[in-house]
């Protein structure tokens, strides 16, 4: 396996190379096509080719490459069926994969944190990551009093190399916009830049998770890892056992993908109500359904700090877009700083332009599917249509910033999962504001 490469340049070049090589696989196909090959099997080649390239690369970088490789992942569901398919696999497998280090650096980095005497707090360790993510990854073991646990490992280098991807990304942001067609990349890639140092913090991550699991201790429908100990680079917390979401997403049953939706859905909207916190990381990478049916979720690096809630603003704001008044509408979206006073918006416009955001809400149960997803997407983004230049109008305050990448995160994600969820009840439930009169 190779070393985690640290050298810009090198990290640099790599990524490069991912259009690149999609430029020269363009050029290999039109030979073929002269050469009588179908068009539609060329095309299919090099979209399989480009997607394995686009995972072996990413995962090896890890980092920032690997990290954006994951969000994009959330987005898949909006892409067309022939655009996304020979993705699918790979972004999926990039969710929970990557090359492993090897056992004598994970031995060094856990002497490092948690002293030379580290196997004492440990009856058995599996040198064997049981997963790998963006900027670490997870070893099963035993700990000394006999409770399965998840030992996190951060990849040594991980701070510099996740900075420098994640700027040579933002330099390349127009290249990685041919991916997902219509996606503007350069705020994901600046807001991913502004959470990296934070989720570099396994300590400040353990602060979180230990909040989030008193909040949901002995809950019926949630089961949050409690922390057992905490160092900078490491971070061990109970072991779950359960089927990922992606799992879920391939191969669930209706009632599996409407049960983990619902769940799914009912976490991001009460996390800032019962813990103050919304967790800001909503790719299926971070959740399980346990045998007991209860939704698990992990990795708690990316939160938003919300003591007082979800703002009231929102569920105001989505309530009377729910009922259609577009005037009021535009009116709420300037008091919050969405729309700059000297924009000028067609209110109807703009209330169309949020449909997607809306459309759930006028539903008691809303069926989150690829083929609306895609038809929002295709809409919004079809420059023939008169609310493209919508977005370009739109301002995304810092306070939403996090909230606004959460929720459509997960309405992607739902749709991932094909699910029924009842909105209406988890809106009234969790959202402030979204009941008239309520507080």
């Amino acid at each position: 396996m190779p070393e985690l490469p640290k050298n810009a340049l090198t990290r640099g070049i790599r990524m490069a190379s991912l259009p690149a090589t999609y430029a020269g696989r363009t050029a290999l196909g039109f030979g073929k096509r002269v050469g009588g090959k179908p068009a539609e099997a060329i095309a299919a080649e090099m979209q399989q080719r480009t997607a394995e390239q686009m995972f072996k690369v990413l995962g090896e970088l890890k980092g920032g490459a690997m990290k954006f490789g994951q969000a994009l992942s959330i987005f898949e569901a909006a892409l067309p069926e022939e655009f996304a398919a020979p993705y699918r696999a790979m972004l999926t497998k990039l969710q929970d994969s990557a090359p492993p280090m090897p056992a004598a650096t994970i031995h060094k980095i856990l002497a490092e944190e948690l002293g030379e005497d580290w196997r004492d707090r440990f009856a058995e360790f599996n040198d064997t990551p049981a997963a790998a993510a963006s900027i670490g990854q997870v070893h099963r073991a035993t700990w000394h009093d006999g409770r399965e646990v998840a030992v996190k490992v951060q990849y040594p280098g991980a701070d510099k190399a996740l900075v420098a991807d994640l700027n040579q990304m933002i330099r390349m942001g127009k290249l990685f916009a041919g991916w997902i067609p219509g996606l503007d990349i350069k705020p994901l890639l600046e807001e991913l830049k502004e959470r990296a140092i934070e989720e570099l913090d396994y300590l400040l991550e353990s602060d979180s998770q230990r909040t989030f699991a008193v909040a949901f201790d002995g809950d019926p429908d949630f089961h949050i890892p409690h922390v057992l100990a905490a160092a900078p680079h490491v971070l061990v917390s109970e072991w779950i056992d359960g089927r990922p979401l992606s799992q879920i997403i391939a191969s669930g049953t209706v009632e599996e993908r409407d049960r983990a939706g619902l769940l799914y859905e009912r976490f991001l909207l009460a996390g800032p109500a019962r813990a103050g916190l919304l967790h800001a990381d909503p790719h299926p990478g971070n959740f399980r359904l346990t045998p007991e049916g209860k939704l698990c979720v992990l990795d708690f690096g990316a939160v938003s700090r919300l003591p007082d809630g979800l703002p009231t603003a929102m569920g105001t704001l989505l309530r009377i877009a729910q009922s259609g008044n577009a005037d009021e509408v535009l009116e709420g979206l300037r008091a919050e700083g969405f729309v700059k006073p000297n924009i000028d918006v067609d209110a109807q416009q703009v209330l169309d332009y949020l449909e997607p955001f809306v459309e759930p809400t006028r539903h008691e149960t809303f069926h989150f599917n690829r083929d609306w997803i895609r038809g929002e997407f295709n809409r919004i983004n079809d420059v023939r249509n008169p609310d493209f230049s919508i977005g370009m109008k739109i301002n995304l305050p810092p306070s939403y910033a996090l909230i606004h990448r959460v929720w459509l995160g997960s309405i992607a994600v739902l749709c991932q999962l094909d699910a029924n969820v009842p909105v209406l009840a988890e809106l009234n439930e969790w959202v402030p504001g979204f009941v008239e009169n309520a507080a």
